[in-house]
């Protein structure tokens, strides 16, 4: 509270208890997340450059921020099931921007349960660069990120061929 010059009083007129607060604060960060990630997109571009652009965007606005970074990837699970809970809700988000993002003509070249595995894989590093104290390098996760994904969404593309 002192960080934010807020008093004891005026924090507890706004929030139940500090974990409300990390939930609030994780929720807004996301909903930024997000916008980068929408902002990010140019429809007129073919879908793979629309997933490199979003992917670099996304870890670029993790990266100018550690504070926030390791609030979202590391804090926000010493809430237990509150905070995996609203983690998961955010990753589900993501999964759906990412399958929607990879469409051929109308068709989600993924499953949501494989978007969210390519999430979880995301994640997964981004936090091992967390854990390393490489949180300004989150851009070098670009071409891995984006590999995945195109792996991901292109065995899609040969499921959709061998299916029609």
């Amino acid at each position: 509270m002192r960080e934010a010059a807020v008093s004891r009083r005026s924090f507890y007129e706004h929030f139940a208890t500090k974990a409300d607060c990390l939930v609030a604060l994780y929720r807004t960060a996301s909903e930024q997340a997000l916008a980068v990630l929408a902002n990010a997109v140019d429809p007129l571009q073919p879908w793979e450059t629309q997933v490199e652009h979003a992917v670099a965007a996304y870890l670029g606005f993790l990266a100018a921020d550690p504070a926030l970074l390791r609030m979202l990837f590391v804090e926000i699970l010493g809430l237990g099931l509150t905070g995996l809970a609203v983690r998961r809700e955010t990753n589900l988000r993501i999964a759906s921007f990412i399958r929607a993002a990879a469409m051929s003509d109308e068709t989600p070249l993924m499953s949501e349960r494989l978007a969210m595995t390519v999430v979880g894989g995301i994640n997964e590093l981004i936090l091992q660069a967390v854990e390393q104290g490489l949180q300004q390098d989150l851009r070098e996760l670009v071409a891995p990120s984006t590999q995945l994904i195109f792996a991901v969404a292109r065995d899609g593309v040969r499921r959709i061929a061998a299916e029609g």
